[in-house]
């Protein structure tokens, strides 16, 4: 539209043409107060400012499906939006310990899929039967998401929440330990009585 156009919508509309994006080819404008228009840019550089670095980790499986991993990578690339560190981990159960190659390839993927939102700090690296690696942001005006649209059926209060994924393995050999405990219990509350049965009466 022809800026004169623009102008005369702007004023006869009451509000204001501003420029939000002047590295754009044509410059993006939008026909909006321009007080509130500072307001809603200034709550955003304040939010940005004040938000404290943390790590948020992904965890991904080998056999993870197209579904799965854009999901995956749009929450990774939201974090890195964020400001976040982000570490990557992959662990492999049973027989996948012997196509461990595959893991490498999929950590490799991540890493192109993730090169226009942060740079890698670690790269991936095989303890046991994981392999890590760690990025961080890139600068923000660097940044391109790509995954986003995998977030549409979120909530906004929902993604405000994600913490990164947990250590399920660590949960898991929790719940083990409890339910060795608790069959321990039993077995001993199932004792008990046998050792009263067999235990000598007086003459």
């Amino acid at each position: 539209m022809d800026t004169r156009a623009a102008i005369k919508l702007a004023q006869e509309a009451g509000m204001d043409l501003v420029e939000i994006a002047e590295n754009a080819k044509p410059p993006v404008c939008r026909i909006i107060e321009y007080g509130k228009y500072k307001y809603e840019q200034s709550k955003k550089k304040k939010a940005s400012d004040s938000h404290k670095q943390k790590t948020k980790e992904i965890q991904l499986r080998i056999a993870i499906d197209e579904h799965d991993y854009g999901i995956k990578l749009a929450r990774a690339e939201r974090f890195l939006a964020q400001g976040d560190k982000l570490v990557v981990q992959l662990r492999f159960r049973g027989r996948e310990n012997a196509h461990k190659d595959l893991g490498f390839e999929l950590m490799k993927k991540v890493c192109g899929d993730l090169n226009t939102m942060g740079k890698v700090d670690l790269p991936p690296n095989l303890r046991g039967k994981r392999v890590t690696m760690t990025l961080s942001p890139l600068p923000k005006h660097q940044q391109k998401r790509q995954f986003d649209k995998h977030l549409k059926h979120l909530s906004e209060e929902a993604l405000a929440n994600d913490e990164g994924d947990f250590d399920d393995e660590a949960q898991e050999n929790g719940e083990t330990q409890e339910i060795d405990q608790n069959q321990d219990l039993e077995q001993a509350q199932v004792s008990e009585p046998s050792q009263e049965k067999s235990a000598p009466t007086d003459a």
